[in-house]
């Protein structure tokens, strides 16, 4: 009877254990060692901007601080077609830029269709700390702007132009994927106290209609920032983006276990699927994340080829091809 009693009580403690480590199993693993600081930009123009951002950072900077003044470096560019000066106009020839911020408080600014001013993303940062708003759009921006002592001038370079008559012969409004048309610098970063924030930029697609807006100023979708688990930008075509809240998608799916790497992943698939829902062309499309969790762990994943994203940490600068869905 004893041998039979012990042989029970073994039985279940051994079964309390495995269950025990079961459950272990299923929770998150937690690095002890942070990769911190750290940022990461999407597209080849981020490299540029990250060293500006590393610069604030590797100062012990904060990460708001850094995000701002690495998207400036775009902004700022005239030969990047697809932010700031030298954006591609809409159909009407008029430069519209739009743009957020984001901290590690969940503090945002916005802003939307603003003409005349190179540096949306401090206008947008203004909008953060200096309304009781989070978003202005239009000429209410851009009074506000003015009103912050930000210079108007006009974004409409000689090439931006002469690409804009030239779209005006025929009109005709067929976006392609990848970053020659139209695209965003986004980016995220984890400063050296362990906080984290993000920055998008963009003056959106060449050619759209006045007023167009995509996801680049909105947040949760272009851009998300939760401090106790990452933070997810997104680029590529804004419309399928919002459709998904993409970066709140991919920020609950890292609160949920999963990495960086697979929330992205589990983000494109829902873009994918809505597009066969509505019979819409996958090869017409691009759509991108990048993420970055508390412990530096980065991912990043888009639905076809051609996007890539730059990191910048202890390691040094450097350009990552993107995973994609659509296999050739």
């Amino acid at each position: 009877m004893t041998d039979r009693r012990n042989f029970i009580k073994t039985s279940v403690l051994a079964s309390a254990a495995v269950l025990v480590n079961s459950c272990a199993d299923d929770k998150p693993k937690v690095n002890k060692k942070v990769n911190k600081p750290i940022v990461l930009s999407t597209w080849k123009f981020g490299l540029n901007c990250n060293e500006v951002a590393w610069d604030v950072l590797e100062n012990n900077g904060r990460a708001l601080d850094a995000v701002e003044a690495g998207v400036k470096v775009c902004e700022a560019d005239p030969n990047e077609r697809s932010v700031g000066y030298g954006g591609r106009p809409d159909r009407d020839g008029r430069v519209t830029l739009d743009a957020c911020i984001m901290d590690e408080m969940s503090n945002i600014g916005s802003i939307a269709s603003l003409e005349f001013i190179k540096h949306p993303i401090s206008v947008a940062r203004a909008v953060m700390e200096k309304t009781p708003h989070v978003m202005l759009v239009g000429d209410g921006a851009l009074q506000f702007a003015l009103t912050q002592g930000f210079k108007k001038e006009n974004l409409l370079v000689p090439d931006s132009e002469r690409e804009w008559k030239e779209w005006l012969k025929n009109s005709e409004y067929k976006p392609i994927a990848n970053i020659e048309n139209h695209d965003t610098i986004g980016m995220i970063a984890l400063d050296a106290q362990g906080n984290l924030s993000g920055a998008c930029t963009t003056s959106g697609m060449a050619f759209k209609m006045h007023g167009r807006v995509g996801d680049s100023p909105i947040i949760g979708a272009g851009l998300y920032v939760d401090n106790e688990i990452g933070a997810a930008t997104a680029t590529g075509h804004g419309e399928e983006v919002i459709r998904i809240a993409g970066c709140h998608l991919v920020v609950e799916l890292m609160r949920q276990g999963k990495s960086p790497q697979k929330a992205c992943e589990e983000a494109v698939s829902r873009v994918v699927k809505l597009m066969k829902l509505r019979k819409k062309e996958l090869k017409d499309i691009q759509v991108g994340f990048i993420a970055l969790n508390k412990n530096g762990e980065v991912g990043s994943y888009c639905v076809q080829s051609g996007f890539n994203y730059a990191v910048y940490d202890a390691t040094g600068n450097r350009l990552i091809d993107a995973g994609y869905h659509i296999k050739v």
